[in-house]
Parts: C-alpha cells; structure tokens; sequence
C-alpha cells in the first residue's frame, strides 16, 4: 500500500506508547562500505510528519529489505533515495543524503540525473505503451548513452540478458511490452532500469501483484544483479525478506526500530517490536 494514502496512527496512546518504546534504532545502521547514507531524515506532508529521525547506510552490492507495518514510512523513505518525493508539492525532506559522498539534495544535483544513477522498479509492472524494444531503448535514448543503432542494440540486449528475459522475448521485440506476462513485464521495467547502468536500484513490493513461479524468478534475479548493483527492497512478505537480503531494517510508525543482518533480524530480534512483527502478533 502506498504510504502516502496510509497514514500514520494518530491516537494519542498509540503514539505516547511508540514514544516510550522507541528511543533509538538497535543494530547495525551503518556500514564501513556505503553505497547511499541518510542521516537524520525527517520527511513532512504539509504539517504532518511521515518520517522521523532516520539514519541509516546503504552497503555497496547488497540487498536491504525494509520491512514494517503498512503506513510505517518504508516507501516514502525509499522515494527520499532518489527524490521521487520532488513531485509531491506537499512534501518536505530534511536530512543530510549521500550517494557515494556526494549530497543529492543539494541544488547542483540535477533530480532526472540522480534518478538515472538510481533507478526504481515499482509496484506494480509499469511498461511503456511502446515496443519492448523501445521500452527498454527509452533511457539510453533520453540519456545519450548509444552514439549509433548498434550500440542501442547492444544495450538493449545485455540489459535484457541481466533481466533473464532475452531468451522469452528475443524473437518479439517489435511487440508491445504491455502484452506480455506480469512477471515478464516486471523484469521488462527491471532491463529499462538497469540499461541506462544505475548504481542502485530501489524496488518497491515489486513481486506483490505476481503469483508465486514470477516472484521465484524475480528474486532469483535480485540475487544476480547484487554482484553489480546496490539494492534497496520494500516488501510486505518477510519470507521475501528473508530469502533475498543480508541485511534487514525494521520500520514502525514512521521511526527506524532496528537493522541488522537479516539472519539476526529473523532469529534473535533485539526489540520487542520487531519479535511482535516477525512473530505475527500485529501487522
């Protein structure tokens, strides 16, 4: 669900006893090797506040999972990452944010550039109603990254290839992207991602409107591309969770709980809060 049209809990118990639970995030936030970093993000909706205190670091060829409650802040923290927070007018980010050193909310840094350095593969599979050719083409072409035909070609092709779907689509480029399968259109958004060469691809739920063998698939994938990209994933599925990340961070009501290597998360929780979620009691 889309945190922006999920609010937080309002209740004055609710959030007197969130305060008195959470006075700082446990674990492991930061790591020596980071790809991306946040430190103290708040993220404001007009007057109401989405995201408290936030710090915490990306390591370079990992996957993190951000999980939580629907309404916790995982999403709109993640669109903080690239920006996509820019074209809700509403919408107030503060906080240092690095990527590879450098601030990305400083006025030098152009948002379309970042957003090409850090890509985003949604929800829902969003192909373009063009070719599966020119979908995966688009960025290359907006972004001056093929000088000639055959260069285009080549990276439509590697980027199919890392996406697992050359093969199924090889034949069929001329084809519309929206014809094909959910999953395929999935790793189709996943191929236009990576061809204009990110540094980090950020997925939010990517695998929830997809049956089971697609999301077997998709996180197969995820595991391939961490040799050359940094992955941040959303997800409402701990078993996902789980499965894909080595490292996991929490999120309650708007406020980093705890982050840790996602076997530590899943075996020996260090606040109560995160035992109660993994464990089933809410959420």
């Amino acid at each position: 669900m889309n945190d922006i049209l999920d609010p937080l809990p309002t209740t004055p118990k609710s959030r007197e006893e969130f305060d008195i639970e959470i006075k700082g995030t446990i674990g492991q936030p930061f790591v020596k090797n980071a790809k991306m970093s946040s430190r103290d993000c708040d993220v404001f909706y007009a007057d109401k506040q989405a995201i408290f205190n936030i710090n915490l670091d990306i390591g370079a060829n990992e996957i993190i999972a951000m999980i939580g409650p629907s309404g916790c802040g995982k999403s709109t923290y993640l669109r903080v990452l690239n920006r996509m927070n820019d074209t809700i007018p509403i919408c107030r980010v503060t906080g240092q944010h690095l990527l590879e050193g450098e601030n990305i909310y400083s006025k030098k840094m152009d948002p379309v550039l970042l957003r090409a350095r850090v890509g985003m593969v949604f929800q829902k599979p969003n192909p373009f109603p063009k070719s599966i050719y020119d979908n995966v083409a688009y960025g290359a072409r907006l972004h001056g990254l093929a000088a000639n035909k055959s260069e285009l070609n080549e990276v439509v092709e590697k980027s199919l290839i890392k996406a697992g779907l050359f093969n199924e689509v090889k034949d069929d480029l001329h084809k519309a992207g929206t014809g094909l399968s959910g999953g395929q259109q999935q790793r189709l958004c996943i191929a236009r991602a990576i061809a204009i060469d990110p540094e980090v691809i950020l997925m939010d739920e990517p695998t929830s409107a997809l049956d089971p063998i697609a999301t077997a698939i998709i996180e197969e994938l995820m595991d391939e591309l961490k040799e050359n990209y940094t992955i941040a994933i959303v997800t409402h599925s701990m078993q996902q969770a789980a499965r894909v990340s080595q490292r996991t961070a929490y999120f309650h009501l708007g406020k980093l709980v705890e982050v840790n290597n996602t076997d530590t998360i899943f075996t020996n929780p260090k606040h109560q809060l995160t035992e109660n979620y993994i464990t089933g009691r809410f959420g």
